[in-house]
């Protein structure tokens, strides 16, 4: 943190902890940026940069003409939502039917679309990607029409082996396969893995995606306790991996789908341990990893790896470009499994596309756009909790996601999510109810809403018609 880069951030820790301990309070006007300058020596960059973080906390506030003022959302005391309580079963209850519902939102171009977890159009540089497709036609053999080698593409692996240090690998080309989106390598890792009858570990809740592809392979499914803020429970995983025989386990590390959970290192280090003693293959889904809210990027379970019992998934359809279908796996001891599955189901990744993305990511580009996305995340996330909180009933539970697309927002025990998806749509606005995250009879009165669209009097207008809905009910 000695680095100049960082030394704005430093400044905003300092502003934060002043708000936080009581030296500042909701209404108080902050020195201009020019008095700060005067008194600190800092340059104008830094402490606009400073002010613009902390801004993005939503602990101050800018007013036109005026300045900086703490804001009221910092005195609020949130209420984060309970941590998950299934029955450690494999029973799984029939939930397809709300899961096609809110996939057929999709289509419904009138709608404000809280309930699908992917960046709205406006915060993506399509006309960047758009170049790039024009570029990789003309350097591609055939224009890009011919197969890929089964691996995948080599310009895009040496890149995401390259981005590997971000979050603490050591990653070469050999060791990534690229596949057709995240849910694809997830896919190929239980095919090569498990077999219809099998049982497979999760958190719970989980995305609806990783339940609906267990159910078409013919898994078992066992739920276990989740914590809404830091992830699956460590102690139900070591109880359930001592008594049961469970072929593999799927969770999300960090900025959990829908919860918003991220485990802490040690958490990480713990699960990782204990799947090497068990000899369990964890298959991780690291695709919100990129769009952290701190100063610097996570760790994931893979980073701890070091008998390659992690087989690691990510894609860029959370970050850049979902219709493009870019996603990989760093499938450790089990390459050859994985290939195999590869090969048999899909034989090759979409060709051009994935080149577009590898050299997106080789000049700079990605590091650059996820630096603005992250920005507009953060703000849109704190925009959410405070409209909610001002919004909802009294007793409404909201997380605080430390980064990631998600809310996870728990209502009172007689609202059900489901009734309240079918009220949403006759007001134009969809939401994913909390049932269609877990097989079990459970997260009723829970929602998840996505914050990945950009941030509008219209949007606010949306959540605030929520909270009506909820308080009439």
């Amino acid at each position: 943190m000695g680095n100049s880069n960082y030394l704005y951030l430093q400044f905003a820790d300092v502003i934060e902890k002043q708000i936080k301990s009581g030296l500042l309070n909701v209404g108080d006007k902050l020195p201009s940026i020019r008095e700060v300058c005067a008194e600190t020596g800092y340059s104008m960059s830094t402490v606009s940069k400073a002010y613009y973080e902390v801004e993005s906390r939503s602990l101050i506030e800018s007013r036109p003409q005026s300045g900086y003022y703490v804001s009221n959302i910092s005195a609020r005391i949130i209420s984060e939502p309970s941590a998950s309580t299934p029955i450690l079963s494999v029973e799984n209850i029939e939930r397809e039917d709300l899961v096609d519902l809110v996939y057929g939102d999709m289509r419904k171009k009138d709608l404000t679309m809280l309930s699908l977890g992917f960046p709205s159009n406006e915060l993506l540089p399509i006309a960047k990607l758009n170049k790039g497709m024009v570029q990789a036609m003309r350097q591609l053999p055939n224009s890009g029409t011919s197969y890929e080698e089964i691996q995948g593409n080599s310009n895009l692996r040496k890149e995401i082996a390259r981005w590997s240090f971000t979050w603490g690998g050591s990653l070469t080309e050999e060791d990534i396969i690229t596949t057709p989106g995240c849910i694809s390598a997830i896919s190929d890792c239980l095919l090569a893995l498990t077999k219809p009858g099998d049982t497979i570990i999760t958190e719970s809740p989980v995305y609806f995606g990783i339940l609906q592809l267990a159910r078409s392979l013919g898994l078992y499914v066992m739920e276990l306790p989740t914590n809404m803020t830091t992830g699956i429970e460590l102690e139900a995983v070591k109880k359930t991996l001592s008594a049961n025989k469970v072929k593999a386990c799927v969770l999300m590390s960090n900025f959990s789908n829908p919860s918003g959970s991220m485990m802490p290192n040690e958490h990480k280090k713990e699960i990782v341990r204990l799947m090497d003693f068990y000899n369990v293959p964890l298959i991780e889904d690291d695709i919100h990893g990129d769009l952290y809210f701190g100063s610097s990027r996570p760790t994931n379970c893979k980073t701890y790896d070091e008998s390659g019992i992690v087989l690691c998934c990510s894609s860029v359809s959370k970050t850049l470009a979902p219709g493009y279908r870019v996603g990989w796996v760093s499938p450790g001891k089990f390459k050859k499994e994985i290939l195999r599955a590869k090969l048999y189901h899909t034989i090759s990744s979409p060709t051009i596309t994935h080149e577009v993305v590898g050299d997106f990511l080789k000049n700079g580009r990605y590091e650059n756009h996820l630096r603005k996305i992250r920005q507009i995340l953060n703000r849109n996330c704190n925009n959410y909790i405070n409209t909610v909180l001002e919004s909802f009933p009294a007793g409404t539970k909201v997380s605080q996601p430390q980064g990631g697309f998600f809310l996870w927002v728990e209502l009172d025990k007689k609202i059900d999510t489901s009734a309240f998806y079918h009220l949403a749509l006759k007001h134009n606005i969809s939401i994913a109810p909390g049932r269609i995250f877990s097989f079990q009879d459970q997260f009723s009165n829970c929602m998840r809403l996505s914050f990945g669209l950009p941030w509008t009097n219209e949007l606010r207008e949306s959540i605030r018609t929520l909270g009506r809905l909820a308080k009439s009910i």
